[in-house]
């Protein structure tokens, strides 16, 4: 048998074995469970904390703290789920420690009203697909994810980088399902108008060369 894909889509009956058999004591089940999810977490902490060291920190702090909480967990959701709740809190105050002199939140610079929702967005041009290789723009997308406010980045990388259902991502951040898709609606329409313009501006550039 290959190595275990970490996808949010696996069955929850396999997951609350490891679970169920992780509460009576057995060490190796939560450390299957630490395999299993331990890049999904990394790659969420980094997205949010946008530092190396303190993703590494919040990734073994939300494991301790899982593990210590274990029987707080009763099942009614999936566990990977409740690990991306306790994993986002860890990265959130990792940011207001770091930043004491600003409140970071879920909520900074979130508006849900629809008229709030910006009106155009700039048309692709040009096609980045015909002048980056697929390396160059997994890094430019990375770059601009970690311009977007908080509230929106952790939304979209739970969402569209991580592949949770609105409904999980909704459980994970303790949000509404309309907020997750009025979040996520915003983070997707800024991330193209940040990507519209820089890839304008990487033109006019070249074309002043």
């Amino acid at each position: 048998m290959g190595t275990i894909q970490p996808r949010v889509g696996e069955p929850v009956s396999d997951e609350l074995v490891l679970v169920q058999a992780a509460k009576r004591g057995d060490v190796a089940a939560f450390e299957e469970l630490v395999r299993r999810y331990d890049r999904n977490v990394f790659r969420i902490a980094q997205h949010i904390t946008q530092n190396r060291e303190d993703a590494e920190d919040v990734v073994q702090d939300a494991f301790l703290k899982a593990f210590q909480n274990l029987e707080q967990f009763q099942g009614q959701s999936k566990f990977y789920t409740w690990l991306v709740r306790i994993a986002v809190n860890e990265a959130l105050m990792k940011l207001r420690r770091r930043r004491p002199e600003r409140t970071v939140s879920l909520d900074e610079e979130v508006k849900t009203e629809d008229d709030s929702l910006p009106r155009e967005v700039a048309d692709w041009s040009p096609n980045p697909e015909q002048q980056y290789s697929q390396a160059e723009l997994r890094d430019i997308l990375t770059r601009t994810i970690q311009g977007l406010p908080p509230g929106f980045r952790t939304v979209f990388v739970l969402r569209d980088v991580e592949g949770l259902s609105t409904e999980e991502t909704a459980e994970a951040l303790d949000l509404s399902i309309p907020a997750v898709k009025s979040r996520l609606l915003r983070a997707r329409l800024q991330l193209r108008e940040r990507l519209s313009r820089f890839f304008q501006r990487r033109e006019s550039g070249d074309g002043n060369k």
